[in-house]
Order: structure tokens, then sequence, then C-alpha cells
């Protein structure tokens, strides 16, 4: 049972690490890309499929019907695509807004290192270096991708057991 679960995540991450890099060398060959650091994105995005398949399957796992998946999409993945800085840059919003945003949403970490990856430089975020922030992005990354994984194994196991 535990090889279906674990089956499902890996397959949720080699996906996304192989569209990841699909796009990273589309983007490279129309020359957007300026740092070398960027060879390394397809790391994090392996490390982003897992924290966000580990997601996921939390959230499958707590499914009783269909319809409960518009709450995470509406609370949670529309909240978390507006204020991680995908679409304008973080720092144009108010402390607080960017306190919650690195604090509590995943994709707040995942966009900060992939632009830094990609462009090879940060801006400062809450008063921190871009140093430090890389270094907590990566480690937030890394302890909620595990948290996750094995919470995801946990539920999905409970679930299927009844």
């Amino acid at each position: 049972m535990d090889l279906f679960i674990l089956g499902g995540i890996i397959w949720s991450v080699s996906f996304a690490t192989i569209i990841v890099t699909s796009f990273l060398a589309i983007v490279v060959a129309f020359g957007l890309v300026s740092s070398p650091l960027a060879l390394l994105i397809p790391a994090l995005a392996f490390l982003g499929g897992l924290l966000f398949a580990s997601i996921g399957m939390c959230f499958t796992a707590l499914a009783s019907n269909i319809d409960f998946f518009n709450f995470p999409s509406f609370l949670y993945i529309t909240p978390m695509f507006l204020l991680s800085g995908t679409f304008f840059p973080l720092t144009i919003l108010p402390d607080a807004i960017q306190t919650i945003a690195f604090t509590l949403l995943p994709l707040t970490h995942l966009v900060s290192l992939t632009r830094t990856l990609t462009l090879g430089k940060m801006e400062p975020l809450l008063g921190l270096s871009p140093e430090v922030i890389t270094a907590l992005s990566v480690v937030w990354m890394l302890i909620a991708a595990l948290a996750f994984f094995f919470l995801s194994i946990f539920l999905m196991r409970r679930k299927l057991v009844k």
C-alpha cells in the first residue's frame, strides 16, 4: 500500500522535474538566463515537486468527496499565487503580508529560489540579506517537504485502511 502512495508522489515529482527542465532549456535558448546557477533549477524542481506532491496527497487523503477540492483551491492555492511573488515582487506588499507569505506559503520559497538561480541575484526581503533568505528558503522547503511527505503517507494509510 505504501508503494502505491510513494509511486503517486514519485510520478508527480518526476513529472515536475521533467517539465521544469524542458522549460529551462527553452528559456536558456532564448537567452533569458543570466546565471550559471540555473543548472541547479532541476534539483530545486525535484524538491518543489516533492513538497507540492506531498501537500496534494495530504489534501487527497482528507477529501471526503470531489467537492472538498474546492476548499484548497480557493482558500490555499489562489492566495498562494497572488501573495508568493509569482506575478509581482513581494517587496511592494506590506511587511505583515511578506511575513505571512514567507512563513506559510511554500510557493514563496520556490519562486524566490528560482529567480535567484535564474538571475543570479535576490532582492532583500523583510530586512534580511539575500544569503539569509536563500538559506532559510532551502531549509524551510526541506523540512516542509519531509514533514508533508511523512504526513501524506500517514494520512493515506489511515484513509485506505478504513
